[in-house]
């Protein structure tokens, strides 16, 4: 490791990565900001009008900040763990490892890039949201510690993904079979006080539950798990990830394979 940063090397990796977003916006900004928009037509609109209210929200209201939680953690994900394999497949991952670059600028950079276009996916889907129900943000610091933390946690494990995924089928299964089905399963539609007493009890082995619940109490006050434990939990995964990130550097596992 250098014993100075060099941001020269952060700012390439960090321009890198943003351009290949602004080059498919389509599928970077404009397929999930769509897709978020179908849940609340369906969910917020349509089935929300006759469902009254949860915890004292109404539905509509009650579902954004899951909505916001299923597009930031399937995108910091994909982005981090696409951005960090494209180098692997194509072999000039080598060149970067005997670059005089450290693990800590590689990963700023790679990482920094997913969490900055997942939080402004994050955003454009607060926005529109405004477009189909009225809510308000009780605790807009929270709001974005958790989302800062929680895009920055989950592109470090997409980061980690890219690493040990060898083919691009691999890439799509922690997001597809793990994440999307703990965050439907987490209460991104409904509060786990709504289910019965065992797996009320089970919910709580499901880690995406403390995110949507930290989430949903900086908008309305109201959550499932008490928030100092939500703040504890997405901390305590991004200390992991760093750790787990500084071992494959320095063990090289599956960089060098």
């Amino acid at each position: 490791m250098t014993s100075r940063m060099n941001l020269h090397a952060i700012r390439a990796i960090y321009r890198f990565e943003m351009a290949r977003t602004f080059r498919t916006l389509g599928e970077s900004i404009a397929a999930p900001v769509l897709t978020t928009s179908l849940y609340f037509i369906v969910f917020g609109a349509a089935i929300g009008s006759r469902m009254g209210e949860v915890d004292g929200v109404g539905y509509g209201a009650f579902i954004i900040p899951g909505l916001i939680m299923l597009s930031l953690l399937n995108e910091s994900i994909s982005n981090a763990s696409f951005g960090i394999y494209m180098p692997k497949w194509a072999g000039t991952i080598y060149e970067l490892l005997s670059a005089p670059v450290s693990w800590v600028e590689v990963v700023v950079g790679y990482v920094g890039a997913a969490a900055t276009k997942s939080l402004v996916l994050g955003v454009l889907i607060l926005a529109t949201a405004r477009f189909f129900v009225d809510y308000q943000v009780e605790h807009p610091l929270w709001m974005l510690c958790f989302l800062v933390l929680t895009a920055l946690s989950f592109s470090l494990f997409g980061f980690i993904i890219g690493l040990w995924a060898d083919d691009f089928q691999k890439l799509q299964v922690i997001p597809l079979m793990v994440m999307t089905p703990l965050t439907f399963l987490g209460g991104a539609f409904y509060s786990i006080d709504m289910l019965p007493p065992f797996w009320q009890q089970a919910s709580l082995f499901n880690p995406v539950v403390y995110l949507i619940s930290g989430m949903r109490w900086s908008f309305y006050g109201v959550s499932d798990v008490d928030v100092r434990v939500s703040a504890a939990m997405i901390v305590g995964l991004l200390v992991a990830c760093l750790l787990a990130v500084r071992w494959i550097f320095h063990s090289g596992w599956r960089l060098k394979d």
